[in-house]
């Protein structure tokens, strides 16, 4: 994300909690800030070590609340199978499901719209007398770049990197 794009979307957030009338604390925008930074997902204890460059007595306990404040604010998501978080591209629409293509060689993670799943899980939830309060469809693969790299036979005589291996489920 670019400088621009960055700022926008923190101008943004900044907005969106005045609205709701919630506390973006320093540390909760750098975090979020951090986080617009990465190309994919992020731990939080990854994201710890970039908040120590700013703030050396960081703890986890600090980074944790923070990312509880973005999650419960839409601001971010949680990438359940990796123990991981990632910038939601969403944040004016507070509450929505979302997918999230994960590639397992770079790690990049992708969030796209989902339209008809949610209905299709409200209506699974609603026949299992469960009532829907959040949900991610999360799903493992290759991103375009990556497959390109997995299909490539000609390794050492090309221009892909082949050192990076893709993680086994």
């Amino acid at each position: 994300m670019d400088s621009s794009d960055q700022d926008k979307l923190l101008a943004q957030a900044e907005h969106i909690c005045q609205q709701r009338n919630v506390r973006l604390t320093p540390q909760r925008l750098e975090v979020l800030r951090l986080m617009a930074l990465q190309p994919g997902a992020i731990s939080a204890y990854d994201l710890l070590d970039l908040l120590r460059v700013a703030e050396p007595q960081a703890k986890p306990p600090t980074v944790y609340r923070a990312l509880d404040f973005l999650l419960e604010q839409g601001f971010i998501h949680r990438v359940e199978s990796t123990n991981s978080y990632v910038l939601c591209h969403r944040i004016e629409e507070h509450s929505h499901t979302s997918a999230l293509f994960i590639c397992d060689r770079c790690g990049q993670v992708t969030e796209r719209q989902t339209d008809g799943i949610e209905d299709i899980l409200q209506q699974l939830a609603h026949h299992a007398g469960f009532t829907l309060r959040h949900s991610v469809v999360e799903a493992h693969g290759l991103c375009e770049a990556c497959q390109e790299v997995a299909e490539c036979r000609q390794a050492g005589h090309c221009h892909h990197d082949h050192s990076i291996p893709i993680k086994k489920r």
